[in-house]
């Protein structure tokens, strides 16, 4: 059981003092960063990585709790024994990437939706109504650049990823006045050892410069502090993403001369 402190000035981030964190995938690449940054905030942080070394290698660095096991488990209920208290922030990173169009397998299609939007669905359902009794709730969903956009290379992770930030957003829309605030972090590339193996297997193809984990945590915590719901750690995403809503057809041939270009 992690020991609580307080510290709530009515500051989103001084709030975090304290606060029960949990971040799924914490046990490399942008869920570790994430996990680091809550810590030093001063949360108590429950560390879930399907690796079990993983996550106990990151929970003894921040001073932690590990609860290995996978992002689509009910993880809640353990979360708060190991906390002893409440969840008061729960960040959704875990994700699979796999890539392939309609001929992906059937497996692959299942694991991409199971992990990128029905884990987000499970833990929403056992977090929503201790968060409403109490009017406060923090729910982080890492979504990707390929929510906004696509992904070249990779139909089941594209698709999966607009799912779950559709249904972050649907989240936001329903809870907002109730005291529920949700992010969907949308970064292109960043440098983990995820995306380093995945760019030497496929023709996955993102239009930015890879960035360090680390930034994606800063810009979660600059959009806490303005209750923001969109993060861009890239932020000409933003400018894509508004030519893909008013101008799609150029959007969408600028897209394909990309694909063609890459696979020649």
């Amino acid at each position: 059981m992690l020991e609580k402190t307080n510290g709530d000035n009515g500051d989103p981030v001084a709030a975090l003092r304290g606060a029960g964190v949990v971040v799924t995938g914490a046990g490399r690449g942008i869920g570790a960063a994430l996990a680091r940054g809550f810590a030093e905030a001063g949360a108590r942080v429950v560390v879930n990585d399907r690796h079990a070394d993983r996550a106990a290698a990151v929970a003894a660095e921040i001073g932690g709790v590990a609860l290995p096991g996978n992002a689509s488990d009910r993880l809640v209920p353990a979360a708060r024994e190991l906390l002893g208290g409440p969840v008061d922030v729960y960040c959704a990173n875990a994700g699979v990437l796999k890539t392939g169009g309609p001929e992906a397998s059937d497996d692959d299609w299942a694991t991409s939706w199971d992990v990128n939007v029905m884990a987000h669905v499970q833990a929403a359902r056992d977090l929503l109504p201790d968060w409403l009794e109490r009017g406060r709730g923090r729910f982080v969903s890492v979504a990707s650049s390929a929510a906004l956009l696509t992904l070249i290379g990779s139909a089941p992770y594209a698709v999966s990823k607009h799912a779950s930030l559709a249904f972050a957003e649907w989240m936001s829309v329903t809870y907002r006045h109730l005291g529920i605030h949700v992010h969907a972090i949308c970064p292109r590339a960043v440098r983990t050892e995820a995306y380093e193996a995945e760019l030497e297997s496929a023709e996955l193809r993102l239009l930015s410069t890879a960035i360090g984990p680390e930034k994606v945590t800063e810009a979660l915590f600059e959009s806490i502090a303005e209750n923001r719901f969109l993060v861009l750690p890239h932020p000409e995403v933003a400018d894509h993403a508004a030519q893909r809503v008013t101008d799609r057809e150029r959007w969408l041939s600028d897209i394909n001369r990309m694909q063609t270009s890459t696979s020649r």
